[in-house]
Formats: C-alpha cells, sequence, structure tokens
C-alpha cells in the first residue's frame, strides 16, 4: 500500500468531512489519536468539541440556531474500562459500541446493528475507530470500519472492518467523503496510511493547519503514552 503524505491529502481534498487517524508515534511511545468535523450548512458549522469525564461530546455553539440536533450533536470520543479502551466515531455509534463492549460483545457485533446516516441524498458514512491498550507490555492494536451504502442505496449497505498491528511513525486515516460535491461521493478503498507525528501539538498543528479553512469546525487529538502515564489532549474549536 502507497503511503501518503497527510498534509497533501488534507490540503488538496476541500471537503473529507468527518475524520479519524489513529497511529503510533515514531518512538514507539505513544498511541495517536484525532478526529475533527466539518461543515457546510450553518447547522454542521454551529458546533463546538467539549470535554468531560466520559469522553468528548459535540455541542452547539449557539444553541438558538440549532435546526436539527439528530445527527450533529453526539460523542465522538468515549473511554471504557478505565482507559483500556478508546471508542472514537462520527456519530451515535459511540454509544452503541460502548453498549456492546459492556454486555461482553464486540466492535463488530456493535457495528453489524448500525447503518449509513439518513442524511439522503448523501447517506453520510459511519465511520469507527477502536484502540485496546495493555499497558504493561505498553503495547495496542486498533481497528477502523466504515458502513457506507453503494451508489445511493440505503438497501445496500455495506460494512467493512480493518484491523491492524501498529507501526512506528505508521497510522492510518479513513474520512467520510471522497471529496467536495452534490451528492457528496462516500469515501472508497482501504483507510489511508499515514505518517504519524511525534505529539499531540505536532498533529493538532498539522491537522489544524491543512484543513480547508471554510469549512473546518473541529479538531480532537488525543496521544496515550504506552507506559501508562497522563494522555495529552488538545481540542480546537474554530468557534471559540
Amino acid at each position: 500500500m502507497a503511503r501518503y503524505d497527510l498534509e497533501k491529502l488534507l490540503k488538496e481534498n476541500s471537503y473529507p468531512g468527518r475524520g479519524i487517524i489513529i497511529g503510533k508515534t515514531p518512538s514507539g511511545r505513544s498511541a495517536m489519536i484525532a478526529y475533527f468535523i466539518m461543515g457546510r450548512s450553518e447547522n454542521s458549522r454551529n458546533r463546538v468539541f467539549e470535554r468531560y469525564e466520559a469522553g468528548m461530546r459535540t455541542k452547539a455553539f449557539d444553541e438558538s440556531k440549532v435546526t436539527d440536533p439528530s445527527l450533529i450533536i453526539y460523542n465522538p470520543y468515549l473511554t471504557f474500562r478505565l482507559g483500556l479502551i478508546d471508542i472514537v466515531t462520527n456519530g451515535d455509534q459511540t454509544n452503541t459500541i460502548y453498549d456492546y463492549l459492556a454486555d461482553g460483545s464486540t466492535f463488530e457485533e456493535a457495528l453489524l446493528t448500525r447503518e449509513p446516516e439518513p442524511d439522503e441524498p448523501n447517506f453520510t458514512p459511519r465511520i469507527s475507530g477502536i484502540l485496546y491498550y495493555s499497558f504493561r507490555r505498553e503495547q495496542f492494536n486498533y481497528k477502523l470500519s466504515i458502513i457506507k451504502c453503494l451508489a445511493g442505496r440505503p438497501e445496500a449497505t455495506r460494512r467493512f472492518f480493518f484491523n491492524y498491528v501498529p507501526e512506528n511513525g505508521i497510522g492510518h486515516f479513513i474520512h467520510t467523503y471522497k471529496c467536495d460535491g452534490r451528492p457528496i461521493p462516500s469515501f472508497e478503498g482501504e483507510p489511508e496510511e499515514i505518517a504519524i507525528p511525534e505529539t499531540a501539538e505536532e498533529m493538532a498543528d498539522l491537522c489544524w493547519n491543512s484543513l480547508n479553512e471554510d469549512n473546518k469546525v473541529s479538531l480532537f487529538v488525543r496521544e496515550v503514552p504506552l507506559d501508562g502515564s497522563d494522555p495529552t489532549e488538545i481540542i480546537i474549536n474554530k468557534n471559540e
């Protein structure tokens, strides 16, 4: 698989939509997570990320301007089992995954119950990621998934799962849309293999400065040291 330049991928795509990046730092000391959202409509752009005890959630920046909260207000990130598992998604399937794990089921079983978003004609894909940590061994592994429909037909839903053994300095990037359009074409193929920087600050700068200025809304970055020390988190909101 070709390795892509993340900065180039973002700068050359005005609307990748929502994106998840998971990988391992070049030193091998940390796992890296990034999640961003973009928006074209006033409703989609009227959001901020907010950290809270259980994870991170989206919130309306101006409550008076909310027209439909159903697909824009959710928990993009939740931690499970006292930080041994991290879940990151682009919708309320974060909670579906969390609930299934709590019942002893799996990431895959949870997502088999979900469909693409009902935002016809786009039918936005649901993208999801999960990280499993073993801090005693200073190791982790991760998975990514996309649920999408073919040719704008929700009855033709397809669910894809990708499992990874982390490699130093390498990550994988999946996003909802291939590019801008009307309707917006869904992401195609496997998650893109990219280079991961060493720190959360570097990742935040790279992503935020490369996303389209008009369409970017919020960014969340989480760097998790594999020795079990405290993670570093960064939230950037355009509306603040």
